[in-house]
C-alpha cells in the first residue's frame, strides 16, 4: 500500500541520528510489547506480513506521532480486534471484560526459546527463475491497496539483478488471504541517480530485495 510508512526517499523527515550507547529498550513497556508480539506470533492467528500490514494501515497522524514500539503495540491491537480476540471496550479498559476466545496455540515457558526463532520462508518450486544475475530489470509501477514489499521510490526504475535468493513466500499474497504463492526473490541494485536524479551522489547504489512479480525486463 502507498502508506506513510513507505517514506524512503521522502523529504523533510530529517536525518537518522544514531543514539550513542542506545539501550535495547528505552522503557520497560517496550520490552513487554516485544514479548506480546512473540507470544501472539506463536498462536499463528496471524503472521509476520499481517503484522507489518497492520502497522502500515495506521492513520498517518497516528503513525508519525507514535514511537517505534508504540506502532508495534497499535498493530497488535488492530490484529487482535480484527481476529475477534478482544473488543474495543477491553482495549480502552486495559484488561479483559469477558472470557477470551480460544486461540490455535498457547505459548508456555518451555517453548519461549523456540517461539523467538524465525522460521524459514524458502519454498520449493517447479518454475525456473525468470531472471539471472546481470539482467537489467525495471521495477513495475504497482500501487496495491494492501501490503507490498516493493518500495515506492524504486517503482518504474531500472536496476540490475545482482543475485537470485531462491523461491520465497510472497508477502503480498499472504496478506490478501491468497496463500503463500511462492515467488522467486532477487537482489536488484539501482544506481543512485536512477532513483534520485542527476543531483544524487554518483557513487551511491541501493540494493532492493524484489520478488519476481515486481519486475519486468528492461
Amino acid at each position: 500500500m502507498n502508506g506513510v510508512h513507505d517514506m524512503g526517499g521522502m523529504h523533510n523527515f530529517g536525518m537518522v541520528e544514531p543514539e550513542p550507547k542506545e539501550p535495547v529498550f528505552q522503557t520497560a513497556w517496550e520490552g513487554r510489547v516485544v514479548a506480546m508480539y512473540f507470544a501472539m506470533a506463536y498462536t499463528r492467528e496471524w503472521n509476520v506480513d499481517m503484522t507489518r500490514a497492520a502497522r502500515e494501515g495506521l492513520p498517518p497522524n497516528v503513525y508519525l506521532s507514535a514511537s517505534y514500539y508504540k506502532r508495534w503495540l497499535l498493530g497488535l491491537e488492530r490484529n487482535a480486534l480484527n481476529h475477534g480476540l478482544v473488543d474495543e471496550d477491553e482495549i480502552t479498559a486495559g484488561h479483559a471484560l469477558r472470557p477470551g476466545k480460544p486461540v490455535k496455540r498457547r505459548l508456555t515457558k518451555d517453548e519461549i526459546e523456540a517461539a523467538c526463532k524465525r522460521g524459514s520462508y524458502s519454498r520449493t518450486t517447479n518454475r525456473e527463475a525468470r531472471f539471472k544475475p546481470g539482467d537489467r530489470v525495471r521495477a513495475r509501477n504497482i500501487n496495491p491497496p494492501t501490503h507490498t514489499r516493493l518500495p515506492r521510490y524504486a517503482r518504474s526504475r531500472v536496476g540490475v539483478v545482482e543475485a537470485v535468493r531462491g523461491c520465497q513466500v510472497f508477502p503480498d499474497s499472504v496478506v490478501a488471504g491468497d496463500g503463500e504463492n511462492p515467488q522467486w526473490l532477487y537482489t536488484v541494485v539501482f544506481e543512485g541517480r536512477e532513483l534520485w536524479g542527476e543531483k544524487a551522489d554518483a557513487k551511491l547504489k541501493v540494493s532492493v530485495e524484489a520478488f519476481e512479480p515486481y519486475l519486468e525486463p528492461a
